[in-house]
């Protein structure tokens, strides 16, 4: 039987076991200063141009709490479409890790745009209300849709106009590269995009998502809210 329900219901890929055995040869240094993953993060520097700031975390939702702690402060709000992961599947962890208000944008597709977005961006510097800091979106979207470049680029306008980042949650987006028959780099960093959740679990890996920062001053503290997240794996080489 095949089960469509979840991509996490599939198994591992051949090639993954067959790397996570290789891994387990011998020693190597811990929390990241193994060869394995310093070799893995020149490959991310090599896709998405130097100055990304690589960060192997365990999981999607940890991926995107850390990636969005990088970014907000707790008197923060987060605007997302009303069925975007964060909003709708990992329950309270952004409310409970990030001390911020998610601010839903109701959708059909899971795709949220420009004209929605500033309909939400209201009450800028009054201290009774949450202030609007981050755009975030879902590449692919729960829904299966795929936001093209231009959409991606008009997000990032608004964001850069009223001030605001714009994060990615990019569990899915093997499948979004696919469908867009492009390079990662076009519809992330190229595109606007601050930070990057990539995705590994849903394509075949045991377990392991990275965040990806593309401005080094938002990754200062990354290193800090990755172990306050309880998402610094020790044996990181597996990742």
């Amino acid at each position: 039987m095949k089960a469509f329900a979840s991509d996490n219901y599939s198994g591992v890929h051949p090639e993954i076991m067959e790397a996570l055995i290789r891994a387990n040869a011998g020693h190597m240094g811990s929390y990241g200063s193994d060869e394995i993953t310093t070799r893995t993060k020149k490959l991310f520097e090599n896709i998405f141009g130097a100055g990304s700031e690589i960060f192997f975390v365990y999981n999607g939702t940890g991926a995107n709490v850390v990636g969005l702690s990088a970014l907000t402060k707790s008197f923060n709000a987060v605007i997302c479409s009303d069925l975007a992961h964060i909003n709708v599947d990992e329950s309270t962890a952004p409310e409970k890790f990030l001390g911020c208000k998610l601010i839903d944008v109701p959708t059909t597709d899971g795709k949220i745009t420009p004209e929605q977005i500033v309909q939400k961006i209201i009450r800028v510097g009054d201290q009774h209300h949450p202030q609007a800091n981050v755009i975030s979106i879902s590449q692919t979207t729960e829904y299966a849709t795929v936001y093209t470049v231009e959409e991606i680029k008009a997000l990032s306008a608004v964001a850069k106009k009223h001030n605001l980042y714009l994060h990615m949650d990019g569990s899915r987006i093997s499948n979004a590269a696919v469908s867009l028959n492009t390079d990662f780099r076009s519809f992330t960093r190229d595109a606007g995009v601050d930070v990057l959740s990539f995705g590994g679990t849903k394509n075949g890996m045991m377990f392991g998502e990275a965040v990806v920062i593309f401005n080094p001053e938002l990754a200062k503290d990354a290193y800090y809210l990755r172990k306050q997240g309880m998402q610094l794996h020790s044996k990181m080489r597996f990742i």
